[in-house]
């Protein structure tokens, strides 16, 4: 009996502790973890959708909207809440033209919810909300909207079907436009049917901001007139040119045409006629995408002669009234390297080779300079590292090794050939040899503003000092103002207006290709520079001399640019003009 009665009173206790640990575990779970099996309950019968955030603007100089968004919709069906499926696949197809099969398989599919199409126009969406099938879900949300076109394709860059940026501006600024989605929380029962007296609860998404950048409409639209007239009458393969402040780095206008329409990205704007697989069309929109002014590399030809000018300047083994022989040729060790008029210049001086691009001359100074010295003024000029613009995919120079360079290297990488670089990289460069010596960085991005129009950060960016000489720099000009007034950079001028620059006529590998790249790099005023421009015009037909056909470009964009500055003719421009009358 005594045995008994220990067995109940050993189950009675076992119950109890049971009982006791069951009402602990109940008194932790509704009174410590409530909150957290609350918000697991939430979860369980709230339906979430994404609300895109309205992506900021970017805006020219003048305030001009370059990329603005549409509002367009997001057409969705959950499947526990479809009535009549037929009528819903039938409305689907009808207004998004598509096919049966694909929306059908969609709508049956089982899942929370799934998307049937992004990036509908707002009317259409409309009318699909209107029909008022159950099960059909019609949210707003933004479609990035380019309302210049083509204009600046290639510096803007566009975004994708998720709102986010894939090329140009669009990617580098993504933390400033993107902004913060919201969503659209609907509460479900137990089989996923929409409680309708719950309604829709909404967590609003926070706009991003807005991008001011330096570029200009009105002298963006000068440029690409220009390259375009260019490229149709010389049948040229493509046109770049640039136009920067070499003063701040700013840049102005950024054309490379062809452009491509930023608002239908995916389509080709080649002449490309026959089929091509995805992997060709993939490669030909990469292409289509790059921006040659700081992606792609080239031989700059002349108008790098300005750099072997500054070096041989700075290091003085060479003086503006130095005297030089050209009799069309200049032997290298055991090499000819002809001058570009084979009958020779004769004698000349330092200023007058230059108006004459004589080879034969910057050969010999690149020589007094001597590999070792050349190379430190390579690395001093900022041209072995990148500018650091604010595009991506920046390429970098391509540049013999200095252990590699011999004295014909060297000859002719002094006239500038042999060796690549960026269009970019030219223009900044030559921007700190003619500014006084301030290495500039090149960029796009001035300030960013809230969507009330804020300025809430004002972007700096770097600048390297003493790269050259005041005096040398004004010495550079002044050769320079020259080469446009008399020398093979006439065509450039203006009537009125001080305008330095060079002439460059590069010839593409391999050399028996007989192609070509004719360039011209100018600035204005000549004493004061506030503006300076490059034209690089890729395989002209005909007639291909940078002189001929570069520089004509550069004026006819000058010429409609400089007033638009602000920028007012000279006392010896009106001068020589009432003379003229």
């Amino acid at each position: 009996m005594t045995y008994h009665r220990k067995k109940i009173w050993l189950i009675f206790v076992c119950c109890v502790i049971l009982l006791l640990g069951l009402a602990g575990r109940l008194v932790y779970l509704m009174g410590f973890r409530s909150d957290y099996y609350y918000e697991k309950a939430q979860q369980l019968h709230e339906r979430e959708r994404d609300i895109k955030a309205q992506r900021g603007k970017i805006l020219d100089a003048n305030g001009k909207v370059l990329a603005d968004n549409k509002t367009v919709c997001t057409i969705s069906v959950i499947h526990s809440q479809i009535r009549e499926p037929e009528k819903v696949i039938a409305l689907l197809c009808e207004k998004l033209q598509m096919s049966e099969a694909s929306v059908r398989k969609r709508v049956e599919k089982v899942s929370s919810i799934e998307r049937i199409r992004t990036n509908v126009e707002k009317s259409l969406g409309d009318e699909i909300r209107n029909a008022g099938l159950a099960g059909v879900k019609v949210d707003e949300d933004y479609k990035r909207y380019y309302p210049y076109g083509t204009l600046a394709s290639k510096v803007l860059g566009f975004t994708g079907g998720d709102n986010q940026g894939i090329v140009g501006l669009e990617v580098k600024y993504e933390e400033v436009l993107s902004g913060t989605p919201g969503k659209i929380l609907t509460t479900t029962d137990a089989r996923g049917i929409e409680i309708d007296e719950m309604g829709e609860s909404r967590q609003e998404p926070e706009s991003g901001n807005d991008l001011r950048i330096s570029l200009d409409v009105n002298i963006q639209k000068y440029a690409q007139q220009a390259a375009l007239k260019v490229m149709e009458e010389k049948q040229a393969d493509r046109v770049s040119i640039l136009l920067m402040n070499p003063q701040n780095g700013e840049i102005y206008a950024c054309v490379n045409v062809p452009e491509f329409d930023l608002n239908d990205p995916f389509a080709l704007n080649t002449e490309e006629t026959g089929e091509v697989s995805e992997k060709e069309k993939q490669d030909l929109l990469n292409q289509m995408w790059r921006n040659p002014c700081l992606n792609d590399t080239y031989e700059p030809g002349s108008t790098f002669k300005i750099i072997t000018m500054a070096a041989g300047l700075e290091q003085g083994v060479v003086s503006p009234d130095d005297r030089f022989y050209c009799p069309g040729y200049k032997l290298v060790d055991d090499r000819r390297i002809h001058c570009a008029n084979r009958r020779g210049h004769g004698s000349q001086s330092f200023v007058e080779g230059a108006q004459n691009s004589c080879n034969p001359v910057f050969i010999e100074v690149g020589l007094r300079l001597g590999v070792e010295r050349y190379y430190r003024y390579f690395q001093q000029f900022g041209l072995m590292k990148k500018t650091g613009i604010d595009l991506p995919g920046e390429a970098g120079t391509i540049m013999h090794a200095e252990e590699n360079m011999g004295n014909v290297e060297l000859a002719t990488v002094a006239f500038g050939q042999s060796f690549q670089i960026t269009p970019i990289q030219l223009a900044t460069t030559v921007s700190s040899l003619i500014n006084g010596g301030n290495r500039v960085t090149p960029h796009f991005g001035v300030q960013v503003q809230n969507p009330e129009g804020n300025v809430i950060q004002k972007l700096q960016y770097p600048v390297q000092s003493g790269v050259v000489s005041a005096q040398t720099s004004r010495t550079v000009r002044s050769i320079l103002e020259k080469v446009v007034s008399v020398g093979s950079g006439r065509n450039a001028r203006i009537e009125g207006y001080s305008i330095g620059g060079k002439t460059a006529t590069s010839q593409t590998l391999p050399r028996s290709a007989n192609r070509y790249i004719s360039s011209f790099l100018g600035f204005a005023p000549a004493e004061d520079p506030q503006i300076l421009g490059l034209c690089i015009i890729h395989d002209p037909q005909g007639i291909y001399y940078g002189g001929t056909i570069a520089a004509p470009v550069i004026r006819s964009i000058f010429a409609n640019v400089l007033p638009y500055m602000g920028i007012e003719k000279t006392q010896t421009g009106e001068k020589e003009k009432t003379e003229n009358q």
